[in-house]
């Protein structure tokens, strides 16, 4: 599958998200764990990465199976809003 600009965008916005499972980031892009890592890994900064990998290892509302929570992705109240 080739990804967009936009794609490769909104995929690294989701991966910071903090209670964006990365199994909706997988629905939605038909991408793998590895596959996920990789983009991070060539867009973003060196230490920016390090930084993410550093927050997400063992954190459980990144992983469906971990988190008991029912939701896939939080919306916040005012994401979309037109100011």
């Amino acid at each position: 599958m080739k990804l967009t600009k936009p794609d490769i965008s909104r995929i690294i916005e989701m991966c910071w998200e903090d209670r964006t499972p990365f199994e909706a980031i997988m629905k939605n892009f038909k991408l793998s764990d590895k596959q996920i890592i990789q983009i991070m890994r060539k867009y973003l900064k060196r230490s920016s990465f390090i930084l993410w990998r550093n927050r997400v290892r063992g954190r459980k509302t990144k992983y469906q199976k971990k988190n008991n929570l029912k939701f896939l992705r939080h919306q916040s109240y005012d994401h979309n809003k037109h100011r």
